[in-house]
């Protein structure tokens, strides 16, 4: 692993968070969950994948690819505002005692191994549910994200010009 903390991985620049990504939006997908990738919150952070059940139930996953970039990540409990439920996702080989930390609340955090064919739930994330308003407003914010980035597949010039 790496020893640098101000090593991170996103799943839009690196090469292993984006399988993580992957995997573990397929194994959303068997779970009737749709997410997307590299969500902004209001608080200035941003969720490395944002999902939806259909129950309308919203998950954050934050992925984690090195000791170090997961050690030197203190923003994580900003994330609880804006979900559901928690998880983080990590790929094969990382070292999973890490997650047992109280540091890390392992009572309040799930835990997904994933690569780019598939993805394993090694610990579950207990719901804790947003407030009705702020579901709502998580909601559609999650719903204009999306349909903002199938318009820009299908008008890429009109998307430039929109600034998105």
């Amino acid at each position: 692993m790496e020893s640098d903390l101000s090593d991170s991985c996103s799943p839009l620049t690196d090469g292993t968070a984006l399988a993580v990504a992957r995997g573990t939006l397929r194994l959303f997908f068997r779970h009737d969950m749709s997410g997307i990738l590299e969500v902004p919150l209001p608080n200035g952070r941003r969720a490395d994948i944002m999902a939806l059940d259909g129950a309308g139930r919203i998950t954050i996953v934050e992925i984690k690819c090195s000791r170090a970039d997961l050690l030197g990540d203190m923003k994580w409990p900003d994330y609880f505002d804006y979900c559901d439920r928690y998880f983080w996702a990590v790929p094969s080989g990382f070292d999973l005692s890490l997650f047992e930390s109280e540091a890390l609340w392992p009572g309040r955090t799930g835990l997904i191994v994933a690569d780019r064919y598939d993805a394993e739930l090694v610990r579950p994330a207990p719901m804790e549910p947003l407030a009705a308003a702020r579901r709502k407003a998580e909601t559609l914010r999650f719903a204009r994200r999306a349909a903002r980035r199938l318009t820009a597949l299908a008008d890429p010039d009109h998307a430039a010009e929109l600034g998105w």
